[in-house]
């Protein structure tokens, strides 16, 4: 049985001259949290906007469960939380998720057990308006949660919380995701992708530049900065090294970028043996957003 929940082919959109989804093909598996990377403008939201049919694609097209559920089949079975969390001020928790599971025709049966998952079953009879921006934001994932969905959308989620509110609201996706719901998460945040993410699809203007594992995107063997006083020699032995990728001229430093693990202690021996001496030795790793950087420059 195929655990495929949904495949992008050639997925597009257009708004006049501007491209804002350019030929994505991607395939979300059942039980992985996914994070949809990119800066600002780079497509996320628009393409969150037509797998949830609210924005019409130009070219290419989407399939829910290997074809097997319509659009609108499949819709039932997921949750999202696209924009800010949108309820009644004046009545309580219970009475805006109980509208909730109206609108959705699912049972009440599962509020009780998805406010106690977010923390706000002592508030379920708080009015909406006292709640924090944070306490709002697990509401509007416990309203998502009602009808024990497939897939769990979430496009920014954390935009405008405090760092106790982010923690929070962090902690509670990869709790989610442990329970088995496929999350697929929409931020421009690198620390937010790498923390609840384990596959990571990166954006730039509507284009896909990676598809894999985070860690992958954040792995790096990383880099010395390395100077000597006959730079020529040192320049030379480097570039003799299987573990080496690239040597390059630095701010007067030579900056060489690994392909393979070498550590301080082995490159010192092998340059003592060729008897050259460094008077700048540093190791250093490149941080994701580096990473992040080298995958999307142009």
């Amino acid at each position: 049985m195929s655990n495929t929940l949904l495949q992008l082919d050639k997925l597009s959109k257009s708004f006049g001259n501007l491209k804002a989804v350019d030929q994505l093909s991607i395939t979300l598996e059942k039980g992985k949290v996914y994070g949809l990377l990119g800066p600002n403008g780079s497509g996320k939201s628009t393409t969150l906007g037509m797998i949830l049919n609210v924005i019409n694609p130009t070219g290419g097209s989407f399939t829910w469960y290997q074809g097997k559920r319509t659009t609108h089949q499949a819709l039932k079975k997921i949750g999202a939380i696209i924009e800010r969390p949108n309820f009644y001020p004046y009545m309580s928790a219970l009475q805006n998720l109980r509208l909730i599971c109206k609108i959705k025709q699912c049972s009440y049966e599962t509020i009780q057990e998805k406010l106690i998952l977010v923390g706000l079953w002592d508030r379920r009879h708080s009015k909406f308006r006292t709640f924090s921006l944070g306490m709002k934001q697990r509401l509007a994932i416990a309203a998502a949660l009602v009808n024990n969905p497939d897939l769990l959308i979430l496009d920014e989620p954390t935009n405008g919380l405090d760092p106790e509110g982010i923690h929070q609201i962090r902690k509670l996706i990869t709790t989610i995701a442990e329970l088995g719901t496929t999350i697929l998460l929409a931020s421009h945040l690198l620390d937010e992708v790498e923390k609840v993410c384990n596959q990571v699809i990166v954006l730039k203007e509507g284009v896909k530049f990676y598809e894999g594992p985070v860690e992958e995107v954040s792995q790096s063997f990383g880099f010395f900065e390395l100077r000597a006083n006959d730079r020529k020699a040192l320049t030379q032995f480097i570039k003799t090294l299987s573990e080496v990728k690239e040597v390059k001229l630095e701010n007067n430093y030579l900056k060489v970028l690994l392909k393979e693990e070498l550590s301080e202690e082995v490159l010192l021996k092998k340059l003592t043996k060729a008897n050259i001496y460094c008077t700048h030795f540093v190791k250093k790793r490149p941080s994701l957003e580096d990473q992040f950087l080298n995958l999307t420059q142009s």
